[in-house]
């Protein structure tokens, strides 16, 4: 199906017809042509812009002020000892990590609406979230163990919990409703598995879990920023393969069923590689709440698109997460925040809004 029209001009000739607000771009001879927005072009290149000047302010504040004209030289090895050591060893891992992190949870939860069909369709919000970090828990409290158990325990975690959302939401299909309020109940059953592993854990296994539920990026090194982003690296492209089937899936099964679309296998796909990558982000920075609720949205309503928008929602999730972590380490310094503190607060404000815009359209 094409994404353009024609019909015959007056002068005879086709005349190509393309969607409001977007402009079609072919090749000579025609080979090789795609359909561009320039306003979504727009909108990615000042979400890039501004994650990049976030990460290059993010490397050079601290206790340890390193001058913004230092900061290329230190990136490459060079200047002073201290300057390399602050920016390579501690805090451009950090940010990189904040940027996978965000990317990874931005794409889940536009994968997650699209599946749904519903604005709170967010892995934080019906339960993939917590199935993740109940089997990272589990494998903190249970097993005792490092942080390569703990992430698989989340990934874990997440495709068992998304396992069984699914087959309790089936019913001649996926239903958005029925995903989402599945998703919460099974998110409040976890919950309390959380909470009665806390109970027989030991006081100081139980501090750490405990520290490690709110979602933080302190101390986040070099193999943290290598999990997370080989784990999109692996499960994006599976993602981005089958966007066009989401966005057909929003339309409804019926439809996307004419349109050649298999909608069960599109959905076992799209849900299997979103839970796993929020799982690998999980494993790295804890459960951080509301990016993946909130970057999807965003990204939609400031390119003004009306379906699944995968790169925008990545570029969103980095740009929200490293901003987060940026006021989460300067707002009470000396002393740095979970970065999970900053997004709950910004993440919950942004519901409230959400939810207030969906009543007053009649939508909830």
């Amino acid at each position: 199906m094409s994404d353009t029209l024609t019909h015959p001009a007056r002068t005879g000739g086709p005349e190509r017809l393309t969607p409001r607000g977007t402009r079609a771009w072919r090749s000579r001879g025609g080979r090789v042509s795609f359909l561009m927005r320039p306003r979504t072009l727009v909108i990615s290149l000042t979400l890039i812009a501004l994650t990049l000047a976030t990460l290059v302010v993010s490397v050079a504040v601290g206790d340890y002020e390193i001058p913004l004209s230092a900061v290329p030289a230190a990136l490459m090895g060079y200047g002073e000892r201290l300057d390399v050591f602050f920016v390579q060893g501690v805090r451009l891992p950090r940010a990189l990590t904040a940027i996978g992190v965000g990317a990874a949870l931005g794409i889940a939860g536009a994968v997650f609406q699209s599946l749904s069909r519903n604005v709170l369709g967010s892995p934080d919000i019906i339960g993939f979230t917590s199935g993740a970090a109940t089997g990272a828990v589990a494998a903190i409290l249970i097993l005792g163990a490092g942080r390569v158990v703990v992430s698989l325990g989340a990934v874990a975690g997440g495709l068992i919990t998304a396992g069984v959302v699914y087959l309790l939401a089936m019913k001649n299909g996926v239903q958005g409703y029925r995903l989402v309020l599945v998703g919460i109940g099974i998110s409040a059953m976890l919950a309390s598995v959380r909470d009665y592993l806390m109970t027989r854990a030991e006081l100081t296994d139980a501090l750490g879990a405990q520290i490690w539920m709110i979602g933080s990026l302190n101390g986040r090194g070099w193999s943290e920023t290598a999990a997370v982003w080989i784990g999109l690296v692996v499960l994006a492209p599976v993602i981005f393969a089958v966007g066009q089937r989401l966005r057909f899936l929003e339309l409804g099964e019926d439809t996307a069923r004419g349109l050649g679309v298999n909608a069960q296998s599109t959905q076992i796909i799209a849900l299997a590689a979103a839970s796993a990558l929020t799982g690998a982000a999980i494993a790295v920075a804890g459960p951080i709440g509301f990016v993946a609720l909130a970057a999807p949205q965003l990204a939609r309503r400031l390119t003004r698109t009306g379906g699944t928008t995968l790169v925008g929602a990545a570029l969103m999730g980095a740009a929200l997460l490293v901003l987060a972590d940026l006021v989460a380490m300067r707002l009470l310094a000396p002393t740095q925040l979970p970065v999970g503190v900053v997004t709950a607060v910004i993440g919950g404000s942004y519901l409230i809004w959400l939810l207030y815009t969906e009543w007053r359209g009649g939508r909830a």
